[in-house]
């Protein structure tokens, strides 16, 4: 029997019970409205086999840099490496790495890449490929319009944000048009995933971030997503450090409250779920509802591994102006500035919309 998978699913946000929702407002009417820069935490050495390009694009995805470097320097798609997508609708900046031993960039790369708008702001070598998730985080400049930069509230809104944190949820972005990628993914893992199906992982991403955020939207439903749970596996802030909670007490409930530690909740694969007691009964109760999407990511060899319910915004600042605002933040790598948004104003495109016919009786 099918999974049923509820679409346009009802995830709630986190400010809603304090604030009520919130007012609609705009954002990114053009590229120079959004603007992302990649924290990647570390310095290219200066030297080696590898050379890193520091990139500014507009209107571009980040592999269509990618082929396009590919192209110039006569290199395989294999030799171009990137740390993080970025939007395309943005100005963003990124390294990007081109494997080239033993000879230089091709003359004329830079003006090359110019005439197609991609921007070629520095250059560095480095001994190793820029592998995909090493960078520490992205920094987003985000200009907002609309009622919702009118709202007397947006102030306390954005300070509950900095204080209390972000429900990590993955943007709409992640499972595509109206939920697509997820109704992909559902009919490839029913039959069996294949590399050749999902060549950039795409469908198993969308699966494991459906019943991620399935997770996260109980523990909100519950009023439980900062509380501690017995049997919670914690995250260290700032790290991909994990740590069980036998006994949800007052010390790990501090923790907590100060933002040190975070609960997560299982991206679901081969070796299953880490954490026990209430934790796990919980987590259980939400994929006992799509047991094929779960057997169907353990067939395809997916390795399991945790997320943390909660993101921190640091490096934080708001400026409002006659009809607009300016919010700039910084999010550690693999966290969506929609998150964010999404607590802030109400757009379509921050919410998880259906475009699919059938979506009253869920994916089908």
């Amino acid at each position: 029997m099918r999974d049923e998978i509820p679409w346009p699913p009802a995830w709630p946000r986190h400010l809603d019970a304090e604030f009520g929702p919130p007012p609609e407002g705009g954002y990114r009417a053009c590229a120079d409205d959004f603007e992302v820069e990649e924290c990647l935490g570390f310095a290219p050495e200066g030297y080696g086999e590898h050379l890193w390009l520091w990139i500014e694009k507009r209107d571009a995805t980040t592999v269509m840099v990618a082929r396009e470097l590919a192209r110039l320097c006569e290199v395989g798609s294999r030799d171009i490496g990137y740390a993080g997508m970025k939007d395309r609708l943005a100005v963003t900046r990124q390294w990007f790495s081109v494997h080239l031993p033993g000879r230089e960039a091709p003359q004329g790369l830079v003006e090359a890449l110019a005439q197609r708008g991609i921007v070629a702001l520095s250059s560095q070598r480095h001994p190793r490929k820029l592998k995909r998730g090493v960078h520490r985080g992205n920094r987003f400049t985000l200009r907002l319009s609309g009622a919702a930069v009118d709202d007397d509230r947006l102030e306390q809104r954005w300070s509950r944000l900095i204080q209390q944190g972000v429900p990590n949820y993955f943007g709409p972005q992640r499972f595509g048009d109206g939920g697509r990628n997820l109704v992909r993914a559902r009919e490839v893992l029913e039959k069996g995933w294949r590399k050749r199906d999902d060549r950039e992982g795409m469908l198993l991403s969308a699966a494991r971030s459906y019943l991620f955020n399935a997770q996260l939207g109980e523990r909100l439903a519950r009023g439980e997503w900062l509380e501690p749970l017995g049997g919670d596996v914690m995250m260290l802030d700032g790290t991909q450090s994990l740590f069980a909670v036998e006994t949800a007490d007052s010390a790990v409930a501090s923790r907590l409250a100060e933002g040190d530690i975070h609960p997560t909740a299982v991206l679901w694969g081969l070796g299953g779920s880490r954490a026990g007691a209430a934790a796990a009964e919980l987590e259980q109760a939400v994929l006992s509802r799509t047991p094929a999407l779960c057997r169907g990511l353990e067939r395809a060899g997916v390795k399991a591994a945790r997320r943390a319910l909660r993101v921190r915004l640091t490096q934080t600042h708001l400026r409002r102006e006659p009809g607009q605002a300016w919010v700039s933040f910084v999010l550690p790598s693999g966290a969506f500035a929609t998150a964010v948004l999404r607590e802030l104003m109400s757009h379509p495109s921050l919410e998880f919309r259906s475009t699919i016919a059938t979506h009253d009786r869920g994916v089908s």
